[in-house]
């Protein structure tokens, strides 16, 4: 079995943030400050380059449609928005820890840095298997670039 580099490669990315949110976790935990700081800003930095891969492939190369049984495609069209939904809200909340940590406003960090972090979890183990429904169980469909769609070329 072949597996696509570039969708490989950033669902790696994110799984790796979704691990460092994990151990920065259990370094607050630990009060650990100094070293949770540095493990969290590198979960932000293997989210970043995860978006960065991603967004890049959907512009110039395009998003891959289901490839599966149709009779399935509805559930997978379901859990891919849930799963998209899950991403954007962990992004906004993940912004939202890296400045109010970098703020040093601690009230906010607190109250809803779990929840943010168990997002994020959810969103990493939603996207390795949208990644495993696409590329792994079934063949990909049509990919189709973003810029080819909306320019027409």
């Amino acid at each position: 079995m072949s597996l696509p580099i570039l969708p490989t490669i950033s669902t790696s990315f994110i799984v790796l943030s979704a691990i460092t949110v994990a151990i920065g976790w259990w370094q607050i935990k630990q009060k650990r400050i100094e070293k949770h700081q540095k493990t969290m800003m590198l979960a932000a930095i293997f989210a970043i380059i995860f978006f960065i891969i991603y967004a890049s492939r959907t512009i110039f190369i395009g998003n891959t449609a289901f490839g599966g049984p149709e009779n399935i495609k509805i559930y997978y069209t379901i859990f891919l928005i849930f799963h998209i939904t899950l991403a954007t809200i962990g992004a906004v909340l993940g912004i939202t820890m890296l400045v109010s940590g970098y703020k040093n406003n601690l009230k906010l960090h607190r109250k809803i840095g779990p929840t943010t972090s168990i997002i994020w979890f959810f969103t990493a183990i939603t996207g390795v298997a949208v990644y495993c429904l696409l590329y792994v169980f079934y063949k990909g469909g049509e990919t189709t670039s973003v810029i080819k769609a909306i320019l027409g070329f």
